[in-house]
């Protein structure tokens, strides 16, 4: 899997990105949002981090940015895109996504680590995962409480799109949802962060799993299946 990873101004995870795929066995090259083409990668990856400050509100600016209409053609084109913490806010903001992040229920910013559980296996981002796996991964934000209107969030359970549940809910996530993809299926957004737990060092491998679904998803020409988990 060949896979860029969109550097922000602000941005401060994307070299973790990078290190977690190359890690993990894949080629990863940073791209700045200035850039104008996303041409000869597998996927596409937003980091964590806060995207031109976040000054506005996360993810605001960064949907402007000279980058977005070929992540937007690319994602349209049938491509995986993972966006991981601000990556998630910065997908739901340009409408990649349904819904929503808003501020963390208590108003806190949360920075722990974070019990999870696999509901849908049957994605491009969690195929390597056993049915309702429990996984730990980090989480590290303020602006994590996932949103979505009644039809919009009736929609997205009926379609299967949430991959991923809190255990314990942190942040006050309706349906207590940490990661969900488009109606399509090519397209993931998750608050915790995979490439904090990629070796024992960092206390965990869970997130491997994420990058290993990817790459089988592109190399088994089954990344545009649909989950009827």
């Amino acid at each position: 899997m060949k896979a860029a990873v969109i550097s922000f101004p602000g941005s401060n995870c994307d070299e973790d990105l990078v290190y977690a795929l190359q890690l993990a066995g894949h080629e990863a090259e940073l791209v700045r949002s200035t850039a104008t083409q996303l041409t000869d990668f597998d996927a596409v990856l937003l980091p964590g981090g806060f995207s031109y400050g976040d000054y506005l509100r996360s993810g605001a600016i960064a949907k402007f940015a000279p980058i977005m209409p070929a992540l937007k053609q690319f994602a349209a084109a049938g491509g995986l895109v993972l966006g991981i913490c601000n990556g998630f806010q910065i997908l739901t903001e340009a409408g990649l996504l349904p819904g929503a992040l808003q501020c963390n229920e208590k108003l806190n910013f949360i920075c722990e680590a974070e019990p999870l559980t696999v509901v849908n296996n049957a994605t491009s981002f969690s195929n390597q995962y056993a049915a309702g796996a429990s996984i730990t991964l980090p989480i590290a934000h303020g602006e994590g409480n996932y949103y979505a209107d009644a039809a919009t969030l009736a929609a997205i359970e009926a379609n299967h799109q949430v991959v991923f549940r809190y255990a314990d809910n942190p942040n006050g996530s309706l349906n207590d949802i940490a990661g969900l993809t488009n109606a399509a299926g090519n397209v993931l957004g998750m608050m915790p962060h995979p490439e904090r737990a990629v070796e024992a060092l960092l206390g965990g491998t869970d997130g491997l799993g994420v990058f290993a679904s990817m790459a089988s998803a592109i190399e088994g020409g089954t990344h545009d299946q649909r989950a009827d988990a």
